[in-house]
């Protein structure tokens, strides 16, 4: 089961990736400041792979914060992708977030653990089965302009 449910994680994000954002989950913040998403209620969401894309989906624009942050400190912005893995505990909690070296094409470490302390603060919903789901999700990082 935890096989199948990653390879179909893996499959739902990168789909979701290669189509970019649905329309009105923008996350691109206002001019003149960072808005923070509205929070996501996941005691409401079953757990499947949909509901797992959600919570992802509505954290994307802090881990583009983090990519914009980071590459407003180098003169050239360099675009990549980031390899993540973490395991859902059977409270919805994430445990164990890094960021992979294989799959992974930017090498910042600052970047790294502000994306890790992004996937440790997330909530998903609990898994019924009250076990563990490891997770693997890609996030293609580019700059918004």
């Amino acid at each position: 089961m935890k096989r199948t449910f990653v390879a179909m994680m893996f499959l739902a994000s990168t789909v979701a990736l290669a189509q970019g954002v649905p329309a009105g989950k923008s996350s691109k913040a206002p001019a003149g400041g960072k808005q923070a998403p509205a929070e996501l209620d996941v005691s409401r969401l079953p757990f499947t792979p949909d509901s797992v894309q959600q919570v992802i989906l509505h954290h994307k624009g802090k881990i583009q914060e983090c990519y914009e942050d980071t590459m407003a400190t180098r003169s050239k912005k360099v675009e990549g992708k980031l390899m993540t893995s973490f395991v859902i505990t059977d409270q919805g909690l994430v445990r164990d977030a890094r960021v992979m070296k294989k799959g992974t094409t930017l090498k910042d470490e600052g970047l790294h653990d502000c994306v890790v302390a992004v996937l440790t603060a997330m909530s998903f919903p609990k898994p019924p089965d009250g076990k563990d789901h490891p997770i693997e999700y890609p996030f293609n990082l580019k700059a918004i302009e």
